[in-house]
């Protein structure tokens, strides 16, 4: 399985921001797919999680309120959307997906993107 991410790059503080996974080699109906991110000088948390029908989403708790993560099965696609960003946003952001038929697996992740980075300015 190969994740490919694009979006991020420079942003200004409450600019909304939106990142694409895009997944080849398995169908993703199988995976339970996330996005995390690794600021500077700190571990790598899980932003967002969704299970392979979409149905059941987990959110950091920091950033629930700002965040969506969503799918589309069909492009082999996953998106996070956040809004009103801020400079504490500001890190790698990585795509990952697990092997999962049921529920949200993405602490499991075999799988990850390259990494993008995105930066906020104040």
């Amino acid at each position: 399985v190969e994740l490919v991410e694009s979006g991020g790059g420079l942003g200004q503080a409450g600019d909304s921001l939106r990142l694409s996974c895009i997944a080849s080699g398995l169908s993703i109906d199988e995976l339970s797919m996330g996005w995390f991110r690794q600021i500077s000088g700190k571990g790598r948390e899980r932003l967002a999680c969704l299970s392979s029908s979409g149905g059941i989403r987990t959110y950091l708790d920091s950033v629930k309120n700002r965040v969506t993560i969503s799918r589309d099965n069909s492009k082999s696609a996953l998106y996070l959307t956040m809004d009103n960003v801020k400079t504490e946003d500001t890190a790698m952001y990585y795509c990952a997906a697990a092997r999962a038929q049921f529920g949200v697996r993405c602490d499991d992740s075999k799988y990850w993107g390259q990494g993008l980075q995105v930066t906020v300015s104040s």
